[in-house]
């Protein structure tokens, strides 16, 4: 650019991107609505918990959801794009109290300042559709939601060993209890007896198990997770009888072929059953101080399959129900109550874990499926056979296929009465009460006549107190507000007490992306548009959640589908769990000093530069290692894209096509049909944007030969301006400001916006010649140029006849000649 140029030397970011963010936000460019006309796009970013201010790791996720927005957009859907906020939840009483401040106003200060961050980087959100979750308007609808469930019998309260975490001091569902650890603190959990609030997830496990198989835009690991933490099981409900009581030890196995095998029970440390078997007995306390140990080590660390198998006999014997075998019943460290019923047959023949105790206690082995060709001697066995195979030392069963056996001693437990058919899961009722204040209240009153007692609708929402009005604390928990406890009974009227819990955030975080439908709807949780809208067609975040959320909101699909709000099964069809932002080796936290702050490079390098970078620096399924460099190269190339446009758009020459296009207009032609061939597929494919923009930065060196004023032959004006156009296209979901700055420099009609994603021919896009490696035992020896569409068998032809690879094959037999197509030759000799 000369120095009169009307375009700045550089390219001032800066002023660029205020100008475009200015500009959609004024013309309202993302705002939509239904359009029946139009194919749909929903594509959804899991909403940010406002913490204070973005990373890295939300800029590379919203990135990645903007760059499907734009891209979808410019394909004529029509497309729903939403945002906002996760905003209920321990963090944000725990910094509130820190800072002395009410969480409410901790919340909104957050939200403001991070919705001006998401708002510099340009994504094209539908900002009429914001809401937090901890606006009384959205949980309003939560509480009706609650009521209809219950009315539903889909919600019950009792009295259960729940997850204590002493940290937070609030409850916690299994699925937030992460090798023992507070999924939010990692501190260890403890269980407590108390009250609490169930939603029955429990009756929807066979749907929420089935429907797995319908996910196909699901990666397959999350898959995996969800069917392994539903956890179906079918087996046997067997019935031992505690000898000296009237008392019966329930058991459930999926082995029932093996029930004849049984030598020990091993019960865990809280079954209900224990202080009767041990009460009284001369071993009581020294029982007591093993069962105090193994809480303690469960605190300490999560029972794993490595934890050292530990037990303790109770004294106390049961009977076998099948062949009335005297069977001794020991408290084990690695039996969790929350799976089964707390007490395991013990067949150490055939369960390694068994075998493994039953050798360190010098209990017996007794084989009672022997597989074929097998013999097993139980003194010299040194693992659990646990293949199928013929039934031994099973009474009636003996020589019956295992496989077979398992129906027939179901029936037969059946038939003498002491066991049936069962099916049990690993998931467990979601258990919602949260102890702490910023929550959503739980609409339910307890009344000393009635008993518990649904708020009125007209009622709701209950709203959390405000404690600047009555002079409590900020954050005290609902429980010690007696201006929130003491209400009015609905149905008698006489006084009664509020139910102090409030809802587990995860309930706000299960049916959001619903509510985006009609979030202006202010006289119905949802409306019909849900049925243009839903499901969303692509969501996007982090593995993390493959349990926890996602779980939970394929629940509240179809719990909202049987109550006659949805139309769908389930919530997601495509899911996306990107990788996460590495720096020094490590995720980048507070907590371990790596933070890069996206707000200093905004400053520095601009939105569209961090964006670039963010796509650019690795595919989004996998984790990106934070660079420097990358950053300033991704600076550099959208400077070289800035200076060449700007100098072609200062010494702009308005011509017609040619008649006939030269070699540079054909090549320049080619390489752009290349281009939009490569990047709609990798854009359509795996959202590999990396590879995309590689493909674009080809495509301007391409460009940047082809208008190179220092040598003879040069593109047209027309296939030039043609090239450009497109590549600012192509570019333009990844870097919108920059795009339609350029598209404004170039002054090209209407918006970039308002452009469609380009197609792409063929026939231009085939290359006219190849250049064929030659290669002889796989070195390198020789290279052809050849004609796009040579057969495999010229190709073998011309090869064998190439001068320089005769000199390699003169004399030798030729074993075979292998074509890989279109790329190279290698005779084998």
């Amino acid at each position: 650019m000369s120095e009169d140029s009307p375009f700045p030397q550089k390219y001032d970011f800066c002023t660029v991107e205020k100008r475009w963010q200015e500009y959609w936000e004024t013309n309202k460019t993302f705002r939509v609505v239904e359009d029946e006309a139009k194919k749909k796009y929903y594509v959804l970013e899991m909403f940010p918990y406002p913490s204070g201010r973005i990373h890295m790791g939300h800029v590379r996720n919203y990135t990645i959801g903007d760059v499907v927005a734009r891209y979808k957009r410019l394909r004529g859907y029509n497309v729903l794009h939403p945002m906002g906020w996760d905003a209920f939840g321990l963090p944000a009483e725990n910094a509130a109290q820190k800072h002395r401040t009410h969480p409410a106003k901790w919340t909104y200060e957050n939200i403001a300042y991070m919705k001006s961050q998401l708002k510099k980087l340009g994504f094209s959100y539908d900002w009429d559709r914001e809401f937090a979750t901890c606006d009384a308007g959205y949980y309003h609808w939560e509480q009706k939601l609650f009521l209809e469930m219950y009315d539903r019998g889909l919600v019950y309260r009792k009295i259960t060993t729940v997850n204590w975490c002493d940290t937070c001091q609030t409850v916690l569902a299994n699925e937030q209890v992460i090798e023992g650890t507070c999924w939010r603190c990692d501190a260890f959990v403890q269980p407590r007896k108390m009250h609490g609030w169930f939603f029955k997830i429990l009756d929807y496990a066979d749907e929420l198990l089935q429907d797995l198989s319908t996910l196909d835009g699901w990666p397959e690991k999350v898959v995996t997770m969800q069917h392994n933490w539903i956890g179906k099981s079918t087996g046997l409900i067997c019935n031992f009888p505690i000898e000296g009581g009237d008392e019966e030890l329930a058991i459930f196995t999926t082995r029932p072929d093996t029930i004849f095998g049984v030598t020990f029970m091993s019960i865990a440390a809280e079954h209900p059953l224990v202080d009767t078997l041990i009460g009284g007995g001369n071993r009581e306390k020294e029982l007591r101080a093993f069962i105090a140990a193994i809480a303690d080590e469960k605190r300490r660390r999560p029972v794993t399959d490595e934890l050292d198998k530990k037990g303790m006999f109770t004294g106390r014997y049961c009977r076998n129900p099948f062949n009335n075998q005297r069977v001794p019943i020991y408290i084990a460290n690695f039996v969790l109550m929350e799976y089964g019923t707390g007490a395991v047959m013990a067949v150490p023949a055939h369960d390694q874990r068994d075998f493994e105790f039953a050798r360190t206690y010098s209990l017996p082995i007794v084989p009672v499926v022997i597989p074929p060709d097998t013999e097993l001697d139980p003194d010299q066995m040194t693992a659990a056979a646990t293949e199928p195979g013929r039934l031994v030392n099973s009474g009636t069963f003996n020589g019956m296929d295992s496989i077979e056996a398992q129906a027939a001693i179901i029936v037969h437990a059946e038939d003498i009465g002491c066991g049936t058919s069962h099916t049990t899961y690993r998931l467990r009722d979601w258990g919602i009460s949260r102890q702490r204040y910023w929550g959503a209240p739980i609409p339910m009153i307890h009344c000393p006549s009635c008993g518990v007692v649904p708020v009125p609708l007209e009622d709701l929402p209950i709203r959390l107190p405000d404690g600047a009005d009555t002079g409590a604390e900020e954050c005290t928990p609902l429980s010690r507000r007696p201006d929130f406890i003491n209400t009015t009974c609905p149905s008698c009227g006489g006084p009664a007490q509020r139910e102090t819990d409030t809802m587990d955030t995860f309930v706000e975080s299960s049916w959001y992306f619903a509510r985006f439908a009609c979030s202006d709807n202010d006289d119905a949780i949802l409306d019909r548009r849900t049925d243009y809208w839903l499901p969303v067609d692509q969501y996007i975040g982090g593995v993390e959640h493959a349990i926890l959320h996602l779980l939970y909101s394929r629940f509240f699909t179809k719990v909202l589908r049987d109550l006659g709000y949805l139309n769908i099964d389930e919530p997601f069809t495509n899911l996306l769990t990107q990788g996460m932002v590495i720096k020094d080796g490590a995720k980048m936290s507070k907590s371990k000093g790596n933070v890069v702050d996206p707000d200093q490079l905004i400053g520095q390098y601009g939105a569209d530069t961090v964006r670039l970078f963010s796509l650019f620096a690795a595919p989004p399924e996998r984790d990106l290692e934070w660079n420097a460099q990358g950053v300033e190269g991704a600076s550099r190339f959208l400077n070289r894209v800035y200076r060449t446009i700007a100098h072609l758009a200062e010494h702009r020459t308005i011509a017609a096509p040619a008649a006939e296009p030269d070699e540079s207009d054909r090549d320049l032609q080619r390489k752009l049909h290349q281009t939009i061939r490569k990047v709609s597929f990798d854009i359509d494919n795996d959202f590999h944007f990396n590879t995309a923009i590689s493909a674009v930065m080809e495509l301007f060196n391409a460009l940047s030969a082809a208008t190179d004023e220092t040598k003879p032959q040069q593109a047209t004006p027309a296939v030039i301006e043609e090239v450009i156009r497109t590549m600012l296209v192509l570019l333009s979901p990844m870097v919108p400001h920059f795009c339609s700055e350029m598209w404004r420099i170039m002054a090209f009609t209407d918006t970039l916006e308002d452009q469609s994603w380009p197609s792409f021919d063929e026939k231009t896009a085939r290359e006219d010649q190849l250049t064929i490696v030659l290669q002889v035992n796989g070195k390198v020896r020789s290279r052809l140029q050849v004609g796009a569409d040579i057969s495999d068998e010229s190709l073998r032809e011309q090869a064998v006849a190439d001068a320089n690879m005769v000199r390699y094959i003169e004399g030798k037999a030729i074993k075979k000649i292998i074509v890989v197509k279109k790329k190279l030759v290698n005779i084998v000799v």
